[in-house]
């Protein structure tokens, strides 16, 4: 299988960046092909122009290259910090440039102006590994998780991967280094999980 991971923390000696290695490590071992990408390493820009927004914009070679990578995944991975309830900006500015309209999801004529999308990834299975700081109750009670409907109903749903699985270790700040080599171990057992 052909799986894509992306990776949207600026430190690479955070703890998302542990995650993503670890994934990546489980998938290298199961056998998998892997599109590895660290959007800050690489620079990634996430603000699209104006002409790119058109179905049939010519888009540049970062781009395509990752439109083509996530058109042939069979699987997703992403990891990002919860910042103020929301993916940081640079993955913000991948999921707009690169889940585009004829990539990721199309309109199909006669909805009567529902606005709901056919999904177009190939990938059926989709892991998303956060981290913050928060309690989980807080999250969930206080601010309503927020990021648990932006990628099941807001994005992989709409994008036709039905199939999510979202992960929050918390509290990050005060986790102990045995508490985190059980969350990478977790993480690795999810990866294998889902991708064997």
């Amino acid at each position: 299988m052909k799986i894509s991971v992306i990776l949207a923390h600026p430190d690479t000696k955070s703890f998302n960046y542990a995650i993503a290695q670890a994934a990546v490590k489980t998938l290298h071992k199961n056998g998998h092909s892997v599109f590895f990408h660290d959007l800050y390493r690489e620079d990634f820009p996430p603000v699209i122009p104006a002409y790119e927004i058109p179905r049939n914009a010519s888009l540049p070679a970062i781009i395509k290259t990752h439109c083509d990578e996530i058109t042939e995944a069979d699987g997703i991975v992403i990891v990002h910090p919860n910042w103020w309830g929301q993916p940081p900006a640079i993955l913000k500015g991948w999921i707009d440039r690169v889940l585009r309209s004829g990539v990721a999801y199309e309109f199909l004529e006669g909805d009567s102006g529902e606005g709901v999308p056919n999904g177009l990834l190939k990938a059926r299975s989709a892991i998303v590994f956060n981290t913050s700081n928060t309690p989980p109750s807080r999250e969930r009670d206080v601010f309503g998780d927020p990021l648990e409907t932006l990628w099941k109903n807001c994005i992989f749903r709409l994008c036709g991967v039905d199939n999510c699985y979202r992960r929050n270790f918390e509290v990050i700040v005060t986790s102990t280094l045995e508490q985190r080599q059980q969350w990478l171990a977790e993480a690795g057992e999810t990866v294998r999980t889902y991708f064997p």
